[in-house]
């Protein structure tokens, strides 16, 4: 086990229903109202925060999107936002 790796655990009730420990939930990030998502992988489950989870998902599906649209450099990206900015005032 790595060294900020720790071992905690919570009962399930008669519903299914468990209280993330307050630990748990300081490493997650995650508070009242927010949610998990977790992640089956055999018979291991893995619960992440959704919100930073989506986001991860996210750039994973949009890594190299910017090399394949020819997007180099910030000038690129610069240039095609301001071409972007224009088509909009024009419409």
């Amino acid at each position: 086990m790595s060294a900020n790796a720790f071992v905690d655990n919570a009962k399930v009730m008669a519903k299914g229903q468990i209280t993330i420990p307050k630990d748990v939930r300081d490493v997650l990030g995650v508070s009242s109202g927010d949610r998990v998502t977790f992640i089956v992988e055999g018979n291991t489950v893995r619960i992440v925060n959704s919100a930073v989870y989506a986001m991860q998902i996210l750039q994973q599906e949009m890594a190299g999107e910017a090399e394949r649209a020819g997007l180099s450099t910030e000038d690129d990206v610069m240039a095609l936002v301001s071409e972007l900015r224009n088509e909009d005032e024009k419409v």
